[in-house]
């Protein structure tokens, strides 16, 4: 079966074209790369990269990334993320079982205080079943369609997808390879600051907080 990678963007310069070679270091799959401004898409190297401009909002972009997507299975990766290279496999393998997956987080820093953080995202991941969309969510284009694609919400949208999946009975394939995602939003924002405002931002959202207003902290 086709996989199509989607990538959402946003002056996301610094990353993409590695991001894009890494992906094509492990396999044969489509890329898409969904972007707001048209900014990032402006110095993407790879020709073969579908390239789409959508409306402004990670959701949207999702939505958009998927639509302009031909593939069977589909993975929506962050820009910063770095996939292991058995990837494609393990989505293959996992979604003949499954209906949606997810990978183990990693962050790629030595820093002591984020082992705590993966520990505590793996611990959470088996209590809850709801993966984040820093882990890089996976599942076929039938099941993405049938539970209702990404909400156009302005935050919050790959939980509140997940949390349809887990309502509706999909079984959830947590995978044990990694994925490494980027540590310069701590780095930027400070590691305490950072974990707290968004420890804040998922527990007022589970207190029934619309995205619409969390969005003012998160930016």
């Amino acid at each position: 079966m086709k996989l199509s990678v989607i990538i959402p963007v946003y002056n996301e310069q610094e990353n993409i074209n590695s991001t894009i070679s890494h992906i094509r270091k492990f396999g044969d799959c489509e890329i898409v790369v969904s972007d707001h401004n048209g900014e990032t898409n402006k110095i993407i190297k790879d020709k073969d990269v579908i390239q789409v401009i959508s409306p402004k909002g990670r959701a949207s972009q999702l939505n958009n990334g998927a639509l302009n997507s031909t593939g069977d299975l589909l993975l929506f990766l962050h820009a910063d993320s770095i996939l292991s290279k058995k990837f494609i496999t393990e989505i293959e393998n996992s979604l003949e079982n499954y209906d949606v997956g997810a990978f183990k987080l990693e962050i790629n820093d030595e820093m002591f205080m984020f082992r705590i953080i993966e520990r505590v995202v793996s611990l959470r991941n088996k209590i809850t079943k709801i993966p984040y969309g820093d882990q890089g969510i996976f599942c076929t284009r039938k099941v993405f369609y049938e539970i209702g694609h990404y909400e156009n919400i302005p935050i919050m949208e790959d939980v509140q997808f997940m949390q349809k999946c887990k309502k509706n009975g999909l079984k959830l394939f947590l995978s044990n390879l990694p994925l490494k995602t980027s540590s310069r939003r701590w780095k930027k924002e400070g590691f305490l600051y950072t974990n707290l405002r968004n420890w804040t931002i998922i527990s007022l959202y589970y207190l029934g907080i619309k995205p619409s207003f969390l969005k003012k902290f998160y930016k």
